[in-house]
């Protein structure tokens, strides 16, 4: 059953055209995703689709009778209003008999109070709004029911735009980055959520893990044009490997033609009658294939790193606390070379208060930080360029320098940077707020990275940057001769670049963790078992008798045990050097298809042998301790 028909729409920006007679369809229970570079007009694509702006000429049809929802990031609330009066504001009848009952529960009247009962039995309305706050309490704003919107952060509105969509329960989604704002708790349940058979939508996002696991389709807006792709991400990764390889075999083939019809138009000048119409037409059209530019604009990476001293930074015993709560309790660490972080945790458990204390933006209430003399910072936060949106983009790099010293001795104009960020000679004289808000973000990035910093803090950079920098970006941090420290909920991104892990869980407990976030996610789960185990098997004591504690059996380790234990931290060592270096393969194997699925069978199946491994290695641990 079709619920979407975009066809033939074409958009111009002043004179360049951003959408060329791009169309599609989407069916009942289809989740796609629509992927393009930042600046390329996916989000003027998504805002016509949702009615909010409109295309010079094609046509935009939902199928009759179907609710359509659309998450806005800058949805507005009323200030007054209460958390409870948005979440159930929705236009689903469930939630109008819902605002039908409490009308007459305020009003005290027993006709209106009848009808709001039968319109509640109805449509189920009871159910729909435990649905609701359970919605709710999933986002975390079940403990904010009561509070008026004007109190909430940036953050809460977000999320409480997306209780509201997902409570109203629409037919068809409209997904503008659902997961910013969200910590990685929150995104795996969305994920969940949005996995239901019988939801119908259509997204942006940048976050990998996300579209690999709950969509089924996948759009490429590209050069004002789309490509279509039946699955998820890693299906459209490897069909867009093989499409580029078979484009650039068809370009090849061309210009040899062209080269021939080239010969033929030169010599019969004359010749151009009705007869020989039909070949100067294809010699055209010979002519455009010849010259299509397979290139990858990708953004160029590429700074001179200060040189790093032996000391670096160094946290001693910190601690932070507000109105009580603890955020981080007496932490310590001392920062080395070439050293990649991710800090994780939920909202608001402190992970912005580190980076600030390691900037010295705020002071810890005891303990103290010490700065190497060489250390050079460089701080992408959250904020990103402000007050600079009436400057011209090249104004904001020139504040900066004007020329710019790059590895290997070579040095390049503010304007030649901008163009390896991908700012054409046009944009560059724009004003910043005509950007996107990828693109501010990219420019944001150069900025600093213009300044050299050999210590890279990074505060949620994946947000809203598109999926090709992030790449260009996850690349760059892997080879950065400095530190790095990044909060983020990019999963995909954290699992590529970081190589340990300071992980926020709670009451100012800072848990320093050897491996990315996926190897963390998985000793975190366990321990959570093994927790929940011993909980379980705990026996109940009488309350009239005073326990008495037993002596515990030491469990004793075999000497067979004892040299499989050690057999194994060397094959684990192995396997994880193996893993390393497969991965390196396949990012450096370009497009060669064949050659990325033989790697990636032996890095599965390395991945399955370190995961038994380290399993044994775990249980043979625990009796040894």
């Amino acid at each position: 059953m079709n619920y979407l028909s975009v066809e033939g729409l074409i958009k111009y920006y002043g004179e360049r055209k951003i959408l060329d007679g791009v169309g599609f369809g989407m069916d009942r229970g289809q989740k796609t995703a629509i992927i393009a570079k930042n600046g390329t007009g996916k989000s003027t694509l998504f805002r016509i689709i949702a009615g909010l702006d409109t295309a010079e000429s094609g046509n935009v049809v939902f199928r009759d009778g179907i609710r359509v929802g659309f998450l806005n990031q800058d949805e507005e609330f009323d200030p007054k209003a209460s958390v409870q009066e948005v979440l159930l504001s929705g236009t689903h009848p469930a939630l109008k008999a819902l605002q039908l009952y409490q009308k007459a529960m305020d009003s005290g009247n027993n006709n209106l109070m009848q009808e709001a009962f039968d319109q509640m039995e109805q449509h189920n309305a009871w159910e729909f709004e435990t649905n609701s706050k359970q919605i709710a309490d999933s986002l975390k704003l079940g403990s904010l029911f009561e509070k008026p919107i004007e109190q909430l952060s940036g953050g809460q509105k977000k999320r409480l735009a997306l209780a509201k969509l997902l409570a109203d329960d629409p037919d068809f989604l409209l997904l503008d980055e659902p997961t910013n704002h969200l910590d990685i708790e929150m995104i795996e349940w969305l994920e969940k959520y949005l996995s239901k058979d019988n939801l119908t939508f259509l997204l942006i996002t940048h976050d990998r893990y996300f579209l690999d696991r709950i969509c089924n389709n996948i759009i490429e807006l590209e050069s004002s044009e789309i490509n279509h792709y039946s699955g998820n991400y890693s299906y459209y990764t490897e069909k867009k490997a093989e499409r580029m390889m078979a484009e650039a075999s068809s370009v090849e083939k061309a210009k040899n033609l062209y080269k021939r019809e080239l010969e033929w138009v030169r010599r019969m000048p004359k010749a151009r009658g009705t007869k020989a119409k039909y070949r100067v037409d294809a010699f055209e059209d010979t002519k455009e294939k010849a010259h299509k530019n397979l290139k990858q604009n990708d953004v160029a990476l590429e700074v001179k790193t200060t040189r790093l001293g032996t000391k670096i930074i160094e946290l001693h015993k910190i601690s932070k606390s507000y109105e009580g709560v603890s955020y981080i309790n007496e932490f310590s660490y001392l920062f080395k070379r070439k050293e990649n972080i991710g800090i994780v945790g939920k909202n608001g458990t402190g992970k912005s208060t580190l980076l600030n204390i390691i900037t010295q933006q705020q002071k810890p209430d005891t303990g103290k930080v010490v700065i190497g003399d060489t250390v050079e910072i460089g701080y992408y936060t959250q904020k990103g360029i402000q007050n600079e949106d009436d400057k011209r983009v090249i104004e904001v790099i020139k504040d900066v320098a004007e020329v710019i010293p790059m590895a290997g001795g070579k040095k390049f104009t503010a304007g030649q940077m901008l163009e390896r960020f991908l700012f054409t000679p046009d944009k560059q004289y724009q004003l910043v707020k005509t950007l996107s808000g990828g693109e501010k973000k990219r420019l944001y990035l150069l900025k600093i990275l213009m300044r050299n910093p050999n210590f890279l803090i990074l505060d949620e950079p994946t947000n809203d940057l598109d999926i090709q920098t992030l790449v260009i970006l996850e690349n760059f941090l892997a080879e950065f001769d400095g530190c790095v420290a990044i909060v983020s909920h990019d999963r995909f991104f954290l699992d590529k670049v970081v190589d340990h892990v300071f992980a926020f869980e709670g009451d100012g407990v800072i848990k320093d963790f050897p491996g990315n976030y996926s190897d963390y996610r998985y000793w975190r789960t366990e321990q959570d078992k093994l927790e929940s185990k011993e909980v379980k098997n705990k026996p109940k004591q009488e309350e009239s008798k005073p326990a008495v504690e037993k002596p515990k059996e030491a469990v004793k380790i075999t000497f067979k045990e004892k040299f499989e234990y050690e057999e194994l931290e060397k094959e684990i060592e192995k396997l994880e050097a193996l893993k390393e270096k497969l991965t390196s393969e396949i990012e450096n194997a370009g497009n060669d298809v064949e050659q990325i699925t033989k790697i990636s069978q032996n890095l599965e199946n390395t991945i399955k042998q370190l995961e038994t491994k380290s399993d044994r290695w775990l249980e043979l641990a625990d009796k040894m301790a």
